[in-house]
């Protein structure tokens, strides 16, 4: 379990949203002095395939969700408080079977 942050100071927040299938997946950007970028975003019920550039760590800060990391045979379920990489160049099946899944989207070097 990773501790999820509850806020990130300092930062510049994108207005325009990052609207995904129909706007069952909703993100906005948040741009740190670092030249970092992380994604808060919300995924509402169904199955939603997305494809990765840099690798990615996808946070659960609430909700539930089951992962299927491209090349992989298994599914893994995640809840608030736990998180899942995503290798650069590959993808993942993200499944919200009830309720919203709130999350952190951070991409990695």
């Amino acid at each position: 379990m990773s501790a999820i942050p509850a806020e990130f100071s300092n930062v510049t927040a994108v207005t325009k949203a990052n609207v995904y299938f129909d706007g069952k997946v909703v993100s906005h950007s948040l741009l740190f002095a670092d030249g970092s970028k992380k994604t808060l975003g919300l995924i509402y019920p169904g199955t939603y395939h997305f494809g990765t550039d840099k690798a990615e760590r996808m946070e659960i800060v609430a909700g539930t969700c089951e992962v299927k990391l491209d090349g992989s045979a298994e599914k893994a379920g995640y809840t608030g408080g736990e998180f899942f990489d995503v290798p650069a160049k590959s993808g993942f099946d993200i499944i919200v079977s009830e309720g919203i899944c709130e999350y952190i989207c951070s991409f990695l070097d």
